[in-house]
């Protein structure tokens, strides 16, 4: 047994790290998850500007991915129906209605413009060994874009779960502008489904949206579904709707989904129904309203950390800081390093100091020739030359040489100093660097993201308002039948959100949903009461002892109850004999003649009895056997 819990508990913890770390929980850094960036660099690493077979794609980043190719295929077909990353072609599918996309052979994918731009640079990329060591794959990317907020992300790991809703590309771009210049920043979700939404309760990311579909009246008796909640698709709005219409929550006549390009659910409204009087119906009942519940659960510095949209926000903006500060600075190197060639070899042609080696007899005395030479000239170089300079020197071809064009390599040497200045500008002021690359990135694409969903204070729904005395249960004591679709002299209103409470002859009571049609004579007894089961309403009840007929009585509420089970509210050996909701009855209770017995009746006051809990035993009235009670005031059974 000790060696088994050892085994769980190193394997379980393994398996739970793995889970958390590698599948589920995307990154802070670049918000995607394993299966995402390699997917993403797979598609750097073939990109041609040509579209790419998704099954080719699958199998190539199958050499970074320990998993199958569904998982890839559907990671990367999710990613394409975002919008932002990837050009596609073929049917990737449809997230608002549900739709599956077409096999991974049909479809096509390529790195959108976007990405391209703004999601890959080698020499900020961390490698590490592929699973099998084979290839190397990034730890993550240096995006320059806060791509874990535009996207969001949901997972769920051993023991947590994230669910980050997406925002809007232009949106978070300005707020990451204000946040440079020391601006307060409030920045809310965007649905690529659009809709109404009310972020009032979002709390930075750890609260919740209110969401509800867009719904236009064509007329009185047609109602038209243009845009539904995030999370949920067409499919599932109808569904919904039909339940609440089975239920007897709405009223429609007919629903019918035309949603080709664009949704279009049209709900037809029956006699007696109009437009404007079902809309907060339909938001109450159905999913053309939703509350979604965010949870910004990422991982940051290899443990799970649970942030705030503007910690997020904050740390993109370091982030993409010291990523252009890091970018100019390989790019100055990189220009000194060009204008010390293209200087050096000036010098090295223009001073004919290729002369002074030709009759040089070792290689060693060459390189020593030409460093010796060269040392008049350090002053006209950045650094000093090395060995391997002055190996690319002696590398130079005759042709070369001989056409070497001086008039043109200064000019050159111009241009180059001319962009390290610029460089080094903007390494002095990296803030106002940052902006304008940000500002860069708005101009070009801001245009292409516009905000879907729109935002709007939503009141609160009072469901039981909406659904007060909607709905009509009868009951027949003939039949025995009770439901919305019997006749029968009992009559009760009541919402369709109600409970109703049967309370039968032989002192037991059950509550049951609304139902259509019933039979409630099943134990061959009749119902003595039948209301709301509303947790409110008093009971008044008056029973006698089997044994010596003595009258009791009591008054209770139900309080708690499980649907359709059975509970008693007097003992087996008690007989029921009046039962009341109204606390204003007066009885008289007739006793049997006796000798020397001087009342023979008495009034009581159901008020009078003490108010208990539904299974205790009542107040014995009076020490007299009961003959009959009669209704003298009041209610009556």
């Amino acid at each position: 047994m000790a060696d088994i819990k050892h085994v769980f508990r190193e394997n379980y913890l393994k398996y739970a790290s793995y889970v958390i770390l590698e599948r589920a929980i995307p990154h802070i850094i670049d918000g995607l998850k394993p299966v995402q960036r390699r997917i993403l660099w797979t598609l750097f690493r073939m990109d041609d500007g040509k579209l790419h077979k998704v099954a080719n794609v699958a199998g190539q980043t199958m050499a970074l991915h320990p998993h199958g190719d569904a998982p890839i295929i559907d990671a990367l077909v999710n990613l394409a129906n975002k919008g932002y990353l990837l050009d596609t072609q073929g049917n990737f599918g449809n997230p608002q209605t549900g739709d599956p996309p077409a096999a991974a052979r049909y479809i096509e994918t390529r790195l959108g413009e976007l990405a391209k731009e703004t999601l890959f640079n080698p020499d900020l990329t961390p490698f590490l060994p592929s699973y099998d060591g084979r290839a190397k794959e990034p730890v993550n990317l240096p995006v320059k874009i806060p791509l874990l907020l535009m996207q969001g992300a949901e997972g769920i790991a051993v023991g947590m779960a994230t669910k980050i809703l997406p925002h809007n590309f232009t949106e978070l771009l300005k707020a990451q502008i204000d946040l440079l210049e020391g601006h307060p920043i409030e920045i809310f979700p965007d649905f690529p489904s659009g809709g109404v939404m009310d972020p009032s309760e979002y709390a930075n990311g750890r609260g919740k949206v209110k969401v509800r579909a867009k719904i236009e009246t064509r007329d009185e008796k047609t109602l038209v579904i243009r845009e539904i909640c995030f999370g949920t698709t067409t499919e599932s709005v109808i569904r919904s709707i039909d339940e609440a219409a089975k239920k007897g929550k709405i009223k429609i006549e007919a629903i019918s989904d035309y949603t080709a390009e664009k949704i279009e659910i049209e709900i037809k409204l029956p006699r007696g129904q109009y437009a404007h009087k079902v809309l907060d119906t339909l938001y109450a009942f159905t999913d053309c309203e939703v509350s979604i519940n965010a949870q910004m659960v990422m991982i940051k510095e290899e443990n799970p950390w649970e942030g705030t949209v503007d910690e997020v926000l904050s740390f993109h903006v370091t982030q993409l800081k010291e990523y252009l500060k890091t970018e100019l600075e390989i790019e100055r190197d990189r220009l000194l390093e060009k204008i010390f060639q293209k200087t050096l070899e000036q010098i090295f042609i223009e001073n004919r100091l290729y002369k002074k080696i030709e009759n040089v007899t070792s290689y060693e005395k060459v390189h020593a020739t030409i460093e010796t030479s060269l040392e008049s000239f350090h002053t006209q170089l950045p650094r000093i030359p090395t060995y391997d300079d002055r190996e690319r020197l002696l590398n130079i071809q005759i042709r070369r040489i001989t056409r070497f064009d001086i008039e043109k390599n200064e000019q050159e040497v111009k241009l180059l100093g001319k962009k390290l200045v610029n460089v080094k500008q903007k390494l002095k002021d990296i803030k106002k660097t940052t902006t304008q690359y940000l500002q860069g990135l708005l101009k070009k694409y801001g245009n292409l993201f516009p905000r879907k969903t729109r935002i709007k204070s939503i009141k609160e729904i009072d469901k039981k308002e909406i659904a007060k005395k909607e709905v009509r249960v009868s009951y027949d004591p003939e039949t025995g039948f009770l439901g919305t679709k019997v006749s029968g002299p009992h009559q009760i209103e009541c919402t369709s959100l109600d409970k109703i409470l049967i309370v039968y002859e032989d002192g037991t009571y059950q509550v049951v949903n609304l139902p259509e049609k019933q039979y409630v004579h099943q134990k061959e007894v009749e119902a003595a009461w039948i209301g709301v089961a509303d947790k409110k309403t008093e009971l008044g009840v008056v029973y006698r002892d089997k044994k010596t007929n003595y009258p009791y009585s009591k008054r209770f509420i139900v309080k708690q109850f499980i649907l359709d089970k059975e509970y008693a509210f007097i003992d087996r050996d008690q007989v029921l004999e009046y039962i009341t909701s109204s606390p204003k009855a007066v009885l008289k209770l007739t006793f049997k003649p006796k000798a020397r017995q001087k009342i023979s009746h008495i009034e009581f006051a159901i008020e009078e009895a003490p108010l208990k809990g539904a299974s205790a035993r009542g107040t014995r009235i009076a020490n007299k056997e009961l003959k009959s009670v009669k209704v003298l005031r009041g209610e009556s059974k």
